[in-house]
């Protein structure tokens, strides 16, 4: 599985957005049908709000990625 640290500009990213920040997807749109297709989790449990809040210290996981959440800095 490929783990991609991401850091964090602000108090929180909206999961989709997130999803395209990291390259998961091509736009916003793609990353709520992904999360809408019951791919993501959260901490390990599965998430399908599209625009929840992540924040510093999480991390999500998709189909052979692992995104760790970084505070800035």
């Amino acid at each position: 599985m490929e783990t991609i640290d991401f850091e964090l500009q602000g108090e929180h990213v909206e999961l989709n957005q997130l999803l395209k920040l990291v390259g998961l997807c091509d736009s916003g749109g793609a990353g709520k049908a992904l999360v809408a297709s019951g791919v993501v989790e959260v901490d390990g449990i599965q998430e399908l709000r599209k625009t929840c809040k992540i924040r510093a210290g999480q991390v999500v996981t998709a189909p052979g990625v692992e995104v760790r959440v970084l505070p800035l800095g």
